[in-house]
């Protein structure tokens, strides 16, 4: 069925859309993409790629999007994959235009996808729903409440404003955070209680019919921990915490999702679990879940256009089953001593995913050998 309908990956060029155009590729589906510039052309150099429009913008993309893509009959729309929250947030925020046009990532309303990308409203609406959550408060830049509990961590509200990374700092007195608004660059700032986390733990899946049929395919815990920073190497299971599964399920209704999602949880020292955030689109991790026989993007796709999941889709994971992003985790574990080149090489071979080695596509690893400091 989604063979039946132009396929498109509108998003910023990186190794996370590669993977979408991958898992399309393995389906027999050649997508278009719209690749706004990033710091390499991964997306691009993939085989699988049918047409491409390099653009140098979200906005521009946008205006591609609907110039070549958006005259298609209502029983054949093209379906829109998207992996960057500015991408998934700018055609939100336009949802009205492009909803009977597009198969597309939405939550039913213009600007709902945007609401909860707000850090302090994806928190209320998790604790509301019955997850465990740190204590958060939303203020505005230079505010500093009377009432924290430190250490904190500083977030930007949201993935589309500030400095993302560059605007999380640790905390451990009032003083620190007083610093740390001299950098941050987000006028609205999440300030939440911080923990010397034991794990993460995130969770990859999709929904359809308003999010009340959701499907969690993958959950990854990290093999080392890095401070500010996700890890490049993992270890990916089925999900089996069915309590937190029941709890998403029931967030992803309340909030109308369709599309792709992570969800991603803190793990402390006394293995409590906590809700840390959604992304509501394509994660990186969602082509772990294509390696396991769980085609995110084909079965997201799929289910759209049929209205229904199957209940046949799930897969069991072995065990043992690592992923590596390659040039980042050498550089974190070879480069910095804490691992031996024979067995960082061990380690890449017995990688049951890794996110720029394909052997069925290897332009994109070349070229990430090429850029390996810019990528790393």
């Amino acid at each position: 069925m989604l063979k039946d309908h132009k396929c498109i990956v509108f998003a910023i060029e990186h190794y996370n859309p590669l993977g979408i155009v991958r898992s399309l590729g393995r389906e027999g589906i050649s997508p278009d993409i719209i690749a706004v510039h990033g710091k390499a052309k991964l997306m691009s150099s993939s085989r699988y790629v049918s047409e491409m429009h390099e653009v140098s913008s979200v906005e521009e993309g946008y205006n591609v999007l609907l110039k070549e893509y958006g005259r298609y009959s209502k029983e054949c729309l093209p379906v829109v994959f998207c992996s960057d929250d500015k991408t998934v947030g700018y055609l939100d925020l336009h949802y009205d235009e492009v909803k009977d046009k597009f198969v597309l990532f939405n939550a039913g309303q213009q600007g709902r996808i945007n609401e909860f990308m707000n850090k302090f409203n994806i928190l209320r609406c998790a604790e509301k729903n019955g997850l465990r959550v740190l204590k958060a408060q939303a203020c505005n830049h230079g505010e500093i409440p009377d009432n924290l509990e430190y250490p904190v961590i500083t977030k930007a509200i949201s993935p589309n404003t500030g400095g993302w990374k560059s605007d999380v700092h640790i905390c451990h007195s009032r003083e620190d955070l007083k610093k740390a608004f001299e950098s941050i660059k987000a006028e609205r700032v999440l300030i939440q209680k911080y923990i010397d986390k034991k794990n993460e733990y995130c969770v990859e899946g999709f929904s359809i019919d308003r999010g009340k049929q959701v499907r969690i395919t993958i959950a990854s815990t990290y093999n080392y921990l890095l401070t500010g920073y996700y890890s490049p190497y993992m270890t990916v299971k089925n999900m089996e915490n069915e309590s937190l599964r029941r709890s998403l399920e029931i967030m992803f209704s309340d909030i109308g999702f369709e599309g792709i999602f992570e969800a991603e949880f803190l793990i402390d020292q006394d293995d409590e679990i906590y809700f840390s955030e959604i992304n509501f689109r394509n994660s990186t991790w969602s082509w772990a879940s294509t390696i396991t026989g769980m085609n995110l993007p084909v079965l997201w796709g799929e289910a759209m256009l049929s209205g229904k999941i199957p209940n046949d889709i799930y897969k069991v994971i072995p065990n043992h089953f690592t992923g590596m992003v390659e040039p980042i985790d050498f550089g974190k574990r070879v480069e910095t001593g804490k691992v031996t080149p024979g067995q960082w090489l061990a380690d890449f071979k017995d990688a049951k995913v890794t996110y720029y080695y394909d052997k069925d596509d290897l332009a994109p690893f070349f070229l990430m050998m090429d850029n390996w400091k810019k990528l790393s």
